[in-house]
Parts: structure tokens; sequence; C-alpha cells
């Protein structure tokens, strides 16, 4: 399942590096003015205006673009029933591949835990973050709250209710198809809505961006970027493994690919992720690498790839999963076993519900935060270093679908001449 809304996004990169180096550098004029002056004060409170509506706007459409995206993603593996092993083989190897970058990534926060260490009134975030619950409390949200009035939950943005309202609507839309065809149609229409109002969201990231990284360095320590620069390492480092070594070892495994034959087939698809943040605008040179460099029969890589820019997002996962512990090691909030593990399902269903465009991730982060009590505040802090670590998840993405469309081939007999390594 695809929009058939496509971003406009030559110059994304460009104007958010130079909105984050303004914003860098009237973030440090802002600290030397005195503080208590009326400079002071109306610079911090317009950069602050600024900031906080850039991240309002993110929470305002987490409900509608998670609804649409989900239910959308359910209804086309329904209505794609017929081809039997080819979805069921692809949905349970994006559930694995998905569920190890999730674990690498919780794995490694907990390792090198970049959060632990800071004073907590150093973060504004801090103070407003909520004791999570236990695992009890999590067992209960998850059966008996998930199960509310969907209008209710899409009013008030609660995430469990939503997604299980999606996966049900999206089901039964898939079920019966020519029964629902105007729903169906609805429900595309809604994600072409909100990806819509997302690209207009994002032509004002480098101003919002640029105003929260005024506010971190008008406000925050070097200790607070030594603890950003920490987290981003660590996710980048994490993110590579999978890429790296993971996949390419699956695709080894499962689909007898080589790995130097693998890079070879996959480098171009992944150069344009590098440089768009965008699975979507990068699909045409994926499928165009599937069918001529890497040899997939079309059958496959015309249904994994498309359904992949959606719903197969390791590298999203895996961010948002330790970016949430992250979060909770700055907010002096220690997540137990249970806890860690609602973070990781939440994170595998966030990436689900991101498009393939830049910077989605930072829209369903808010689920991910909200599932263990964290403060959805904290984006704040994570939205300057987005754009790095978006540009590297988004090639591990692609890099995931082509990855799934050999291992897909092999396991369901399917397969094409490949020319000789």
């Amino acid at each position: 399942m695809t929009s058939a809304y496509q971003p406009n996004i030559p110059h994304a990169n460009r104007d958010i590096l130079l909105g984050a180096a303004a914003g860098i550098a009237i973030g440090l004029g802002v600290a030397q003015l005195p503080e208590g002056s009326t400079a002071h004060g109306s610079a911090t409170w317009l950069i602050g205006l600024l900031g906080g509506m850039f991240v309002a706007a993110l929470k305002m459409l987490m409900a509608p673009l998670l609804f649409a995206s989900v239910a959308g993603g359910i209804r086309a593996l329904w209505a794609q029933r017929d081809a039997g092993r080819i979805w069921q083989t692809t949905l349970l190897f994006f559930a694995f591949t998905a569920a190890v970058a999730v674990t690498l990534g919780i794995v490694a926060a907990n390792l090198f835990q970049p959060g632990i260490g800071l004073p907590h009134d150093l973060l504004p975030v801090a103070a407003a973050a909520r004791e999570a619950p236990d695992a009890a409390g999590f067992l209960q949200k998850l059966l008996v709250d998930s199960l509310q009035n969907p209008f209710r939950a899409l009013t008030e943005a609660a995430v469990l209710p939503l997604i299980v309202a999606a996966l049900l609507l999206g089901a039964a839309v898939g079920q019966q198809p020519q029964r629902f065809a105007t729903l169906g149609r609805l429900i595309d229409e809604l994600l072409d809505l909100a990806l819509l109002v997302v690209g207009w969201v994002m032509r004002l990231a480098p101003i919002g961006i640029g105003a929260l990284l005024a506010k971190l360095a008008a406000t925050a320590t070097a200790a607070v970027f030594g603890a950003l620069a920490k987290f981003a390492a660590v996710v980048l480092g994490t993110t590579l493994l999978h890429g790296v070594v993971t996949l390419p070892l699956l695709v080894w495994l499962l689909a007898g690919v080589p790995p130097w034959r693998y890079f070879a087939g996959i480098r171009l698809p992944m150069l344009t992720a590098l440089a768009t943040s965008s699975s979507a605008a990068t699909m045409p040179v994926t499928l165009r690498s599937a069918d001529h460099d890497l040899r997939i029969d079309p059958a496959v890589s015309r249904f994994v790839i498309p359904l992949g820019t959606t719903v197969n997002m390791d590298g999203t996962a895996l961010y948002e999963a330790a970016a949430a512990l992250f979060v909770a090691q700055l907010a002096g909030i220690e997540l137990s076993l249970a806890q860690q593990v609602i973070v990781a399902l939440m994170a595998m269903l966030a990436a689900i519900g991101a498009p393939g465009i830049p910077s989605a991730g930072m829209v369903t982060m808010v689920m991910v935060l909200q599932s263990v009590g964290l403060p959805v505040e904290a984006i704040a802090l994570l939205l300057p270093i987005d754009r790095l670590l978006d540009a590297v998840r988004t090639m591990v993405n692609v890099q995931g679908d082509l990855a799934t469309s050999l291992v897909v081939e092999r396991l369901v007999g399917r397969s094409r001449q490949r020319p000789a390594a």
C-alpha cells in the first residue's frame, strides 16, 4: 500500500541544515543577552513560540496519519490474500527484521546509556515526565483500554485504541473490497490528505527545527549537547550494524545471495535514499534495481517494495525504540523489562504508521513516548539531530525492502537467473 501523494522534497536536507545552523547561531546570541532584559525575554518567547507550534503541529497530525496508514496497510494485505505465500512470507520477514532492529536499538541504549549522568534539572522535559506504569498496568491498557469508541480515540489521539480500530477497519474493508470500495477509497484519500498536510508542515521544518535548536542553544549546557551527540553516535552505529551485518547475513543465509553481490545491486537505491531521506521518493529507483541489478521476479518485487515503503522500516523502529529509552534516561525514569518490551512493540507499530517521507518518524514518535508515560515535549530534544539520523535510517529502510524481496523470492520458489558475481 502506497499513497498516491508523493512529496516534493528536492531541497529539504539543504534547507533544514541551513535552518539548524541559523538556529544554533541565534540561540548562542540569545544566551549572551543579559538574563531578565527585555531583549532576552522577547527573543526567548519568540523562539519558544515557533518551536512549540512546530511540535504541536506534529502532535496534531499523528492521529489521522497513523489511523489511515495502518488501516490502509492492513487493507492492502487482505486484498493480496490470493497471493498466498508471497504476502504471508513478506509479512513474517518484515516482522522478524523489525524485531531484530528494535532489539539492537534497545540493547545499545541500555549498554551505552547516552542519557545517564546529567542532572535532571538541566532538561525542562524531566519535570513533565510521569511515572511509567508497571507491567500489570500495561497489560490492562493493552487488553481493556485498547477497546474504546474509535471516534473518541481519534479525537483524543489515544494510541492503542486507534491502532486496534485501524486494524479492524482495514481487515474488514480488505476482506470484502467490492462491498466496501467507497470506504477503501476514503481510507486512501485520508492518507493522501494527511500526507499533504505533513508536507506543508515539513516545509516549515527549517523554521521549526531552527527555533528548537535556538532554544536549546540558549538554555542548555554543553553536557546536553554531549548527551545528544552520544545518542546520535549510538543510533548511527546500531543502524549501520543492522544494515551492514544483519540484513546482508540474512540475505546470504536465506536467499543464497553473497554480500558483495547484494551490495553491488543496492548501491544506487541506498545513495538515493541517503540523499532524499525518503523511501517513497526512492521507490522508482528501488524497483529498477530490483528488476535490472538483482534480477528479482517482478511478481515479488512489485508487491514487496511498495508495501515495504509504508510498513517495513527497520531503521525507524530501531531509532524510535532507542530514543524512548534515551528520553527515559534523561528524565530519570527507569523502565522495567516489561516496559521495554512495550516500547519495542510500540516502536514496531509506529514504524508501520510512518510514511516514507523525510522526518516522518517525528510524527509517530509521539505514540512511542506516550506508551511508557514519557513527555511528548521531549521530541524537541530529538528534532535537532533528526535529519542526520533520518538519512541513514531511510537508507536501511530501503535496503530492507530489497533484502525482503530476495528472501521472499527464494522462500516461495520464484527466481530469475541472476548475473554472475
